[in-house]
C-alpha cells in the first residue's frame, strides 16, 4: 500500500529552518540516521525530501531525470549565471551539453596540464621555508590562475584580486537564495545587494571584452573560450553560441572551475597534515614516479596513491555538499508518492559518512580506493561530481588538475597545521573551511 508522508523531524517553522541554518551537514547527517533512507524535511511553505539509499540516488539522477528540474536555489541562480549548464533545462541544456563537450575531450584538457603544473611549480617557488600562510588562500590564488589561462589564455595575476573579490560575491549570494524569502531579500537595498550587481557588471566587462576580441580574432587559442566560440551544434540547427550564451557558460566554468578545486585541495593537505604516516607513503610515490621532475599529464594514470588520497579527501569534505531536483510530476520513492514540485534533495556529505558504504566514515583511510574496495561498494554511494546526464562536464579537468597540483607542490614541500587553529566546516554553496586553514611550509 503506498503511503503519504515519510518520517521526519517535528516542522515547527521557524525553528526547523534555524536549526539547518546553523549547522546543515549536522542537522542533515542526524535526519538521515534518525529517520531513515527517505526523509521529510518540512521548512514553513517549502517542504524537501531527503533521499539518502544508493537507489533512489540512481533513480533521481538517471531512470526519473526527465521528470526531474533543477532545485530553486540554482533557478534563482540565473540571476547571476545566467543560463548555463549548470542552470539550463531540457532541450537548452542538451544543446548546451553537446556544444561545451569537445572543450572537455581528452586531448584537449591534455593540453591543460602543462599549464597546470607549470603554475604550481612557481608557487612552489615562491613559498619560503616556515613561511605560514593560509593554505585555502593559496589554493585559491593558484585554481584561480589555472583556470583563467585554460579557460581564457589569460594570465589574471594582476586581476586576481578584483577577479576574486567579485567571484566571492557571487558566491556568497548563494547563502540567501536558499532562505524562503530571497526574492524579496534580493529587491532590498542592501549593501551586500549593490556589491553583487557591482561583481555581476565587472565580470560582465571582463568576459564580453575577451569575447568581442576573439570574435574578432577567429584563431583557437588552445583554451575552453576558443572551443566554445567555434563550437557548432551538428546534430541540432547547426549553429553556435551567441555572446550571452557565450558568457553565461563562461562565468559558470570560472566559478565552478576555481572554486571547487581549491577547496577540495585545501581538504586534502589539512588531512596529509593530520595522518603523518600516510603522508610519508605519499612522499615516496612523488619521489618514485617523479624522480624530482615537474609531473604532466603522463604521470597522472602512475600517481595511484596521490587519485587515492584525493577521492579520499573528497569523500569526507565533498566540495558539492548538497544537490537538489524540482519534480515536474507526481514522483515515487519506494511506497511514497510525492506530487508534482516537491523538492528533492541528495547530500554527498551525508552518503559519503554512512557506515553502511564506509565503515568508520569519520576516519581519513585512502586505502577505501583500491579496485576491490570500490568493487564492494554500491555505485551511487560515491557522488562528489553528481551523476547522470547533468554529471559536472569537468570531473576529468579536475581529477587531473587535482592530482598534478597536489604532485608538484608535495616534491617540494610538507605542510603543517598552525598549532590550535581553528578548523571548521562552512557549508555555503560549496563546502569551505570556514576559518581558513593556516599552515606551515617545511622543506623536504
Amino acid at each position: 500500500m503506498l503511503q503519504q508522508q515519510p518520517p521526519g523531524p517535528t516542522p515547527r517553522f521557524p525553528n526547523l529552518l534555524m536549526r539547518f541554518r546553523r549547522n546543515p551537514l549536522l542537522f542533515l547527517t542526524q535526519a538521515a540516521r534518525e529517520y531513515g533512507d527517505v526523509v521529510r524535511l518540512k521548512f514553513g511553505p517549502r517542504e524537501l525530501i531527503l533521499l539518502n539509499h544508493p537507489d533512489d540516488i540512481q533513480a533521481m539522477f538517471v531512470t526519473n531525470q526527465k521528470i526531474l528540474a533543477k532545485s530553486v536555489v540554482l533557478q534563482r541562480s540565473k540571476r547571476l549565471l545566467g543560463n548555463g549548464l549548470l542552470t539550463s533545462e531540457g532541450e537548452q541544456h542538451m544543446r548546451q551539453r553537446r556544444l561545451v563537450q569537445p572543450a572537455f575531450h581528452r586531448k584537449r584538457i591534455a593540453g591543460y596540464a602543462e599549464v597546470m603544473a607549470g603554475y604550481a611549480a612557481e608557487m612552489r617557488e615562491q613559498w619560503q621555508p616556515n613561511q605560514v600562510f593560509d593554505v585555502h588562500a593559496e589554493m585559491m590564488r593558484l585554481t584561480l590562475r589555472i583556470v583563467a589561462k585554460t579557460l581564457f589564455d589569460a594570465d589574471v595575476e594582476r586581476d586576481a584580486q578584483a577577479v576574486g573579490e567579485a567571484l566571492e560575491h557571487l558566491l556568497n549570494r548563494f547563502n540567501v537564495m536558499i532562505l524562503p524569502f530571497a526574492e524579496l531579500i534580493e529587491r532590498l537595498p542592501l549593501a551586500s545587494n549593490r556589491r553583487v550587481q557591482a561583481s555581476i557588471h565587472y565580470l560582465d566587462q571582463l568576459m564580453f571584452r575577451v569575447i568581442e576580441e576573439r570574435r574578432r580574432d577567429q584563431r583557437d587559442h588552445g583554451d575552453l573560450l576558443s572551443m566554445l566560440l567555434l563550437a557548432q551544434d551538428t546534430e541540432g540547427d547547426g549553429t553556435g553560441m551567441d555572446n550571452q550564451q557565450v558568457r553565461d557558460e563562461a562565468i559558470t566554468l570560472f566559478l565552478a572551475g576555481h572554486e571547487t578545486t581549491a577547496n577540495a585541495l585545501s581538504w586534502t593537505w589539512y588531512l596529509l597534515s593530520q595522518h603523518p604516516a600516510i603522508a610519508e607513503r605519499w612522499y615516496r610515490e612523488l619521489d618514485e614516479v617523479l624522480a624530482g621532475r615537474v609531473p604532466t599529464m603522463d604521470d597522472v594514470q602512475n600517481l595511484s596513491y596521490t587519485r587515492m588520497i584525493l577521492a579520499e579527501s573528497i569523500r569526507m569534505y565533498p566540495p558539492a555538499w548538497i544537490i537538489g531536483r524540482e519534480a515536474l510530476a507526481e514522483y515515487q520513492v519506494g511506497d511514497y508518492v510525492f506530487p508534482a514540485g516537491i523538492g528533492l534533495t541528495v547530500s554527498p556529505f551525508v552518503v559519503h559518512h554512512d557506515e553502511r558504504w564506509y565503515p568508520n566514515a569519520y576516519q581519513f583511510n585512502p586505502e577505501r580506493w583500491t579496485a576491490e574496495q570500490i568493487a564492494q561498494r554500491p555505485k551511487w554511494s560515491y557522488i562528489p561530481f553528481g551523476g547522470g546526464s547533468r554529471i559536472c562536464i569537468g570531473e576529468q579537468f579536475a581529477w587531473m588538475e587535482g592530482i598534478l597540483l597536489l604532485a608538484t607542490l608535495g616534491q617540494r614541500w610538507r605542510l603543517k597545521l598552525v598549532p590550535e587553529h581553528p578548523v571548521a566546516l562552512q557549508p555555503v554553496i560549496t563546502l569551505r573551511p570556514r576559518h581558513g586553514i593556516k599552515m606551515v611550509a617545511v622543506a623536504r
